[in-house]
């Protein structure tokens, strides 16, 4: 990768997040701190309004926007593939958002680019599976977590053969090989429990909100099952 094609790079990884710290820079592109310190100045020269904190990165000050980015053939690929994969795993909330996301990503590829991604949505598929099992809760919940807002949900219990309704505090999901999983905190039971989606029948955003917890992570909440297994 050449020093331009890279800058352009940084530029659009300093939008992609809040804020940026020069290590992951240095890690996706492979280069050293210094080189880092180096285009990121490039940029600042070229008017570029990028603001730093010592010990936290750099960021991209509020207001300032570019043109819409233009994406390579293979990273628009690269997207038909998650398009099968996320048409394959069971919520019609997320494939709804996705779907809207690669419209608009469509509509700025050039005439051959598009031609050629025609060609590749007939040419790919995910494994078949039997049985998945479909809910339409995700973007609620992705949305909850992010909001730290409450949510009520009508929720069908396999094990008692019961629906009960409950507040729950959204901390994470994840994707089994057959549905997708939120875990949160349940106010009823007061203590974090695990919810399938497609067992929720209802829910209700709420007003109230929750404390963040900054400390949760989907990498320790796992790793208790593998310390005690």
């Amino acid at each position: 990768m050449n020093r331009l094609t890279r800058i352009t790079s940084i530029l659009i990884q300093l939008q992609s997040k809040k804020v940026v710290t020069a290590k992951e820079i240095a890690d996706r592109f492979e280069i050293s701190l210094r080189t880092v310190y180096r285009d990121i100045k490039t940029l600042q020269e070229a008017g570029v309004p990028i603001g730093s904190e010592n010990g936290i990165g750099y960021f991209i000050v509020d207001g300032y926007s570019l043109p819409p980015i233009m994406i390579t053939e293979e990273e628009a690929n690269a997207l038909i593939v998650s398009e099968k994969l996320i048409s394959n795993q069971g919520d019609a909330s997320l494939i709804k958002d996705f779907n809207s996301v690669l419209i608009k990503i469509k509509s700025v590829l050039r005439s051959f680019e598009k031609e050629n991604i025609t060609k590749l949505e007939n040419r790919i598929t995910p494994s078949l599976k039997k049985e998945v099992f479909e809910s339409n809760w995700l973007s609620t919940i992705q949305k909850s977590i992010t909001n730290t807002k409450v949510l009520e949900i009508a929720y069908h219990s396999i094990y008692k053969d019961e629906q009960t309704l409950r507040k729950i505090e959204p901390l994470g999901v994840y994707y089994t090989d057959k549905a997708w999983i939120a875990i949160a905190y349940c106010r009823l039971r007061k203590e974090i429990r695990e919810f399938r989606l497609d067992r929720i029948s209802r829910i209700n955003p709420t007003f109230e909100t929750f404390d963040y917890q900054h400390d949760f992570s989907l990498s320790k909440y796992f790793s208790r099952f593998t310390e005690s297994s």
